[in-house]
This record gives C-alpha cells, structure tokens and sequence, in this order.
C-alpha cells in the first residue's frame, strides 16, 4: 500500500480484528496478521452507511490495470475461508487484498508478489456492499 490513509468501516474493522485474534491463537502466518493490524490502527474508520462509494470494502469486486503490463484483472476482497484465486477471491490476508482494503477508485497501489513488487491502478470498484445497501456483508 503507498503512503496515505485508507477508510474502513466499523463493521469491517471489528470483523478484521476479530479475524487477527483467531488466527494469532493458531499462529497463522503473523507477518500478514502484524500488516493487517497497522493498516487497521492507521485507517479512518467509519459506519458503514457513511463510506463512500469509491471505496474498497470487504466484499467489494474491483478492476485493476496493472501499470506495467497493462493487463486487467478483477478481483474481490474476502475473508480467508472463501478465497480462491482461480476464481478471483483474494484473501485479506494476501499482500494484493491488503493493498486493496480502504483505496480509494483511482488509486494507485503497491502489490508485494513472489516475482517483484507490482503497480496497479483501481481502475473501478464494479461492486461495493455497502453502496448497495448491504452493510454486514
């Protein structure tokens, strides 16, 4: 993620936090577990009918251009029991959905991969729970 604040809202950050303090108990994976705990410190947080719609949210499906290739993607950002790349869910836990949580539609961010670090533009936010009402998704 570049520098900056990011938005989330309440209902999210209790879940995330949640989330952090199961997975701590089983060890998982700490060094995305600390990443995920900063973001949420640093973040502006907000109820959830108060988020603006250019926001990425949990739930929320996006579209990224890569600003290196230029290749498109859509992705949305889930919890971790739901993932499946193959089919585009990106776990919070992985650096690209990190990235992701709180940007803005617009934003350029940072996405740590195992081949080197990657540059993509938020291109559209094609879906947004709470833009449609859906608060506790």
């Amino acid at each position: 993620m570049l520098a900056g604040s990011i938005i989330v809202t309440e209902f999210d950050k209790r879940r995330l936090l949640g989330l952090i303090e199961i997975f701590r108990a089983r060890s998982t994976d700490p060094d995305s577990l600390d990443e995920l705990e900063f973001e949420l410190e640093r973040a502006d947080t907000v109820d959830p009918w108060n988020v603006p719609a250019d926001v990425v949210t949990m739930n929320s499906t996006v579209e990224l251009v890569d600003l290196d290739t230029r290749d498109r993607r859509t992705l949305t950002v889930v919890f971790p029991g739901p993932a499946d790349a193959a089919s585009g869910r990106v776990s919070i836990l992985a650096p690209v959905g990190l990235a992701l949580l709180g940007a803005r539609q617009g934003a350029q961010v940072e996405c740590p991969t195992p081949s080197g670090t990657r540059r993509v533009v938020v291109e559209r936010i094609s879906f947004q729970p709470e833009a449609s009402g859906k608060y506790n998704l």
